[in-house]
């Protein structure tokens, strides 16, 4: 199991991702948001927990009616340089009212993690080059921020 920071700690992950098409791995999984759609009823009625992957290009309002039934979205970052995932954090957040884990994955670095926690993500997948135990102390380079964070703020910190 490879290393997050989910709630401004280091834990264990359990989830594994599932390709477009093919067997699911057992256990907790993400699925593209494709699949989902193909596989919905399949993929609700199956064991363990189960979480959606958004690219840059889908609608987080897709999954408005399965938010209850999600444990985790991941939302893609596919390059440094591509903001739109914090967008869709704060919809699903905000608008949708996701409850649960709400994962940054790709091109996730240490300077984008404050940002993202105050937009509504509680989990990152750090970049494989990356260090995890350095990237923890981000949440800690500022104690002033000019817009409010989406509230409840992930891990009641940021």
């Amino acid at each position: 199991m490879s290393r997050l920071i989910k709630n401004l700690a280091l834990v264990a992950d359990p989830w594994r991702e599932a390709a477009a098409e093919g067997p699911l791995p057992d256990g907790d999984v993400i699925v593209p948001l494709a699949r989902f759609t193909a596989e919905r009823e399949a993929l609700l009625a199956r064991e363990g927990r189960l979480g959606v992957r958004l690219s840059p290009d889908d609608d987080p309002a897709a999954l408005a009616g399965d938010l209850g039934h999600l444990d985790l979205v991941a939302l893609a970052f596919p390059r440094f340089t591509d903001g739109r995932a914090y967008s869709q954090a704060r919809l699903l957040r905000e608008r949708l009212g996701f409850a649960g884990e709400l994962r940054a994955v790709g091109d996730v670095l240490r300077d984008q993690l404050l940002l993202m926690a105050r937009c509504g993500f509680d989990a990152f997948e750090l970049r494989a080059d990356k260090d995890p135990d350095d990237a923890l102390g981000a949440f800690a380079d500022y104690s002033v921020a000019y817009q409010a964070p989406v509230s409840p703020a992930p891990g009641g910190r940021v």
